[in-house]
C-alpha cells in the first residue's frame, strides 16, 4: 500500500455524525473517510479512499494531519454525510471490507 503517498497531503477533516465514520475529507474530488476501529484489538484507524478502497490501517497519524476526531472543517451535511458513506456504511466491523469481518465478542461483537 502506498501509505507514504497519503501520508503527504493535508486533510482537512469534516465531521460525519456516524460513530464509525466519524471523519471525511475531500482531497482532489476524491473522498477520503477514517473508519474508528476497537483499540487496541485493531489497529485505531482505517482510510477508505474513494468509495470502498482500503488504503491503510494505522494507529499513528501523520503529524500534520489534524486529528480526525476534532475536524477542522464545517459537518458534513446529513445529505451528503449519507452520500459519502454509502460505499462504505456495510464495512463498520474490522476486517469486513476485505472479506473477513472480526467475530471476536470482546472487542467488535457481533457484526453491525
Amino acid at each position: 500500500m502506498e501509505k507514504a503517498r497519503e501520508a503527504q497531503a493535508d486533510p482537512q477533516w469534516h465531521a460525519t455524525g456516524h460513530p464509525v465514520f466519524p471523519a471525511a475529507a475531500n482531497i482532489d474530488g476524491i473522498w477520503w473517510v477514517m473508519r474508528l476501529n476497537d483499540f487496541p484489538d485493531h489497529p485505531l484507524w482505517t482510510l477508505f479512499i474513494h468509495g470502498n478502497t482500503k488504503r491503510f490501517d494505522t494507529t499513528e497519524l501523520p503529524e500534520h494531519w489534524d486529528h480526525p476526531l476534532s475536524p477542522g472543517g464545517e459537518p458534513l451535511s446529513p445529505r451528503e454525510a449519507a452520500e459519502v458513506l454509502a460505499p462504505i456504511e456495510q464495512f463498520t466491523v474490522y476486517g469486513s471490507e476485505v472479506g473477513d469481518p472480526c467475530d471476536n465478542g470482546f472487542c467488535c461483537g457481533p457484526p453491525r
